[in-house]
């Protein structure tokens, strides 16, 4: 049977918290309705089942999400481009390569550059390996190139991407001076009359807001409620020819 890729499931410790929550509150509410402590009796509320219910099925949202959501998501994001299959795309973030694959499959002469730096919290499995593995899996692996970058610092020469993709990534930049850094980065090697893609589910309309202040003219995509949890934006930023 041949192996099918593996994109692993976003933020793990989230989804395992939650799921923690909602054990422990039930549990609560099921086994000490009332009890005392220094001569104060506390009666728990069915609120706590209501909560519990809550969290568990916010942790199975966001499992699906990983587990089917995030390849809808990704048509999504690719659908705002107007590939030729020629482009030259860059991947922010590139984490098991959800997008650097998807576009890739896109291109014929083009290329896709993937950067990350990795962080396991993320997402599961985590890392350069898993990367590499999907794409051979993919058969993309002549028109990918995968490399150990800060979004930050990038060290790719000004104008060197037709598209630049950005997924699940800038939010892990905790500092807002950081965040902005990194949206310079993509506008400075973006090519003119590039398009930048970015989606998340905090900060965009901070990363608007960089995003025109450098010149570039910004659509936010309405919101899709159904096809992820939590909700994710999109943001379609088009350089100047």
């Amino acid at each position: 049977m041949s192996q099918r890729p593996d994109y692993g499931i976003d933020a793990p410790s989230v989804i395992r918290n939650l799921f923690l929550a909602s054990a422990a509150l039930a549990a609560a509410a099921t086994f000490f309705p009332r009890f005392t402590i220094a001569h104060i009796v506390f009666i728990l509320n069915p609120g706590f089942y209501y909560t519990a219910a809550s969290c568990a099925v916010a942790g199975a949202l966001m499992l699906l999400y990983s587990k089917a959501g995030k390849l809808r998501h990704r048509e999504r994001m690719l659908a705002n481009v107007s590939w030729t299959g020629a482009e030259q795309v860059l991947d922010v973030g590139a984490g098991r390569g959800l997008l650097l694959i998807g576009a890739a499959q896109r291109l014929t002469t083009g290329h896709a550059t993937g950067i990350d730096i990795w962080n396991a919290e993320d997402l599961s499995g985590n890392g350069p390996q898993a990367l590499l593995h999907n794409i051979e899996l993919e058969g993309v692996s002549a028109k990918t190139t995968v490399k150990s970058e800060d979004a930050r610092r990038m060290t790719f020469a000004d104008n060197s991407f037709d598209v630049v993709l950005s997924n699940l990534c800038l939010h892990n930049i905790y500092q807002k001076p950081g965040r902005r850094k990194a949206l310079n980065e993509i506008v400075r090697v973006l090519k003119p009359g590039g398009v930048a893609v970015i989606s998340d589910f905090r900060h965009m309309r901070e990363y608007a807001r960089e995003l025109r202040a450098a010149g570039l003219r910004v659509q936010m995509c309405p919101l899709n409620w159904m096809s992820t949890f939590p909700p994710l934006r999109i943001l379609v930023a088009r350089m100047p020819a």
